[in-house]
This record gives C-alpha cells, structure tokens and sequence, in this order.
C-alpha cells in the first residue's frame, strides 16, 4: 500500500466547511427577507385607511394654507355643512332610539264623565303636562328637546306643528290641523286653546310614537268603591225625570242607597232608566 502524503497547508477541516456554509446559507435568507415585500391583513388595511380619513374641514383647512381659489374655498365650505348635516342627523337617530328604549309606558291619567240631552260621555286620556312629565327627563338624557309652532289665521284651521330638536342641530316636525273647539261654554281664546292643547299631545305622541294606555290601577280602584258624585247627581235626576220609585230602583241594583252604588253597577242603572225613559216618552 501506497503512503498517503498530505501537503502542508491545504487541509480544511469537515467543521470548517460546515460552519462556512451555514453562513452562507444565512446571509442569502437575510438578503431575500431584505427584498421581500410585507404582506398586511384586512384588519391592517382597515386600521391605516381609518387613519387616512380626512374630513372636509382638515381639506378646508390644507386648501387655506395653499392658498387655493375662492371657488374652491366654497365647495369645501359647502362640503363640510353637507358632512356637519349628515352627522347631525347620525346623532339624533342615534338618540331617538336611545330614548324610545328607554321610554316610560304613557298613562291615561284624566277622565271626563258627563251626560247631556245627547247622552253620556265617557273617556279617559292623558293630559299634555303628564306626558312630558314622564318623558321630560328621557329627552334630555339624549339631548333632546320639544318646541311647537302654531298658526291660527281668521276662519282658518288651527296648526300646531311638534319640533323634536336635537343639540347638534337636527330636527323633525310632525303638523296636525283642525277646528276651533266650541263645545260647552267656551268664548273664542279658550276654544283655541283647547284646540291647541289638544293638538299639542297628538302631535307629541306622534312624533315620538307615543301610546297610552288606561290606568288600570286607577279603574280597578273606582270600581271597588263607590260612584263619584258627579255619578251619583246623574242617577237622582233620571230617576227624577223618569218618575222612578228611588227605593224600588235601589232593591232591583241590590244597594241601600244611590250614593252607596258601587262603581260596577253605574252602567246598569243608566241602562235601566234609560229603558225607562223611552218607554215614559213613548207613553206620553
């Protein structure tokens, strides 16, 4: 065999070799990474472009500075009311439907009973100062507030316009139109404020849309007592125009006396001395 002769000075050794290639390796990957172009997520893009918005104002403000041309200073002033406008009204949907969220159940808190030669008249309803009472503090809670605009021109319809305003500016109208009211004893000013009172809650609840409901509390009430006295007068003068025997009446309802009638059996006494009355009529 052969002795092999190694020349001095050219030997590598195996873990040299390694080491130079690792290296090299690793500068061609940071070279590439170098030259590599970043890739951005959805979320990213969103983020930068929200970022890049820039209001008409911020455009006003750049065209001032470069001195650009008064035609171009009033579109961009035309511009940011338009925006202004648009955001106004953002906010005033966005408090509307925070107050309808939050807005209390409206109450019939009023009642009117009363009987002429027409017949009886009976209802309830809500007046204007208990609504706002109610909902005042909601409106306010979301800048909110209420204004109204009326209009009574000689032999014309009265006009009661309901403004919700909101305080960045928006507002919406709601207009109801009608008559002077004339009924029972009013001169002319109270039948056009009745009118106007009246046409204040209607507008008022629709522009809010409002619904009121009966006071169930208050009914449950009046019919576990006994009939009011305005109740109990109307009774004794039909029985009085009717020629009717007071203590007769009273056994037939099952009550000691009128003024003792529970609330329950005020309807069927009318009912009975109505009867009563057409048969008088019809026999004389």
């Amino acid at each position: 065999m052969e002795k092999v002769i190694d020349i001095p000075g050219t030997e590598q050794s195996i873990g040299g070799l390694a080491l130079g290639v690792v290296a090299q390796a690793k500068a061609a990957r940071e070279a590439k990474m170098g030259n590599a172009v970043e890739i951005q997520t959805p979320a990213d893009i969103a983020s930068s472009q929200s970022r890049a918005v820039v209001t008409p104002m911020e455009m006003l403000d750049r065209a001032v500075t470069s001195g650009a041309s008064v035609e171009t200073l009033t579109q961009l002033m035309v511009l940011q009311e338009r925006w202004e406008a648009n955001q106004a009204r953002k906010a005033f949907d966005a408090a509307m439907a925070s107050a309808k969220a939050n807005m209390p159940a409206i109450v019939k808190n009023r009642k009117v009973d009363f009987t002429t030669g027409k017949g009886r008249t009976n209802y309830q309803y809500e007046d204007l100062a208990s609504i706002m009472n109610q909902i005042g503090p909601v409106l306010s809670a979301n800048g909110l507030s209420v204004r109204y605009r009326t209009s009574a021109d000689p032999n014309m319809p009265i006009s009661v316009t309901c403004i919700i305003s909101h305080q960045l500016g928006h507002s919406e109208e709601n207009t109801l139109m009608a008559g002077r009211d004339d009924s029972g004893n009013k001169n002319s000013i109270q039948a056009i404020g009745s009118t106007v009172t009246y046409l204040q809650r209607y507008t008022l609840k629709a522009a809010l849309g409002l619904a009121a409901a009966a006071d169930d509390d208050g009914a449950k009430a009046d019919d576990a007592g006994a009939i009011t006295e305005a109740e109990r007068e109307i009774i004794l003068t039909m029985i009085e125009e009717t020629g009717s025997d007071t203590a007769k009446f009273c056994e037939v309802l099952d009550i000691t006396s009128v003024a003792d009638m529970p609330a329950v059996k005020f309807r069927r006494a009318i009912n009975m001395l109505e009867t009563k009355k057409k048969k008088v009529a019809a026999n004389g």
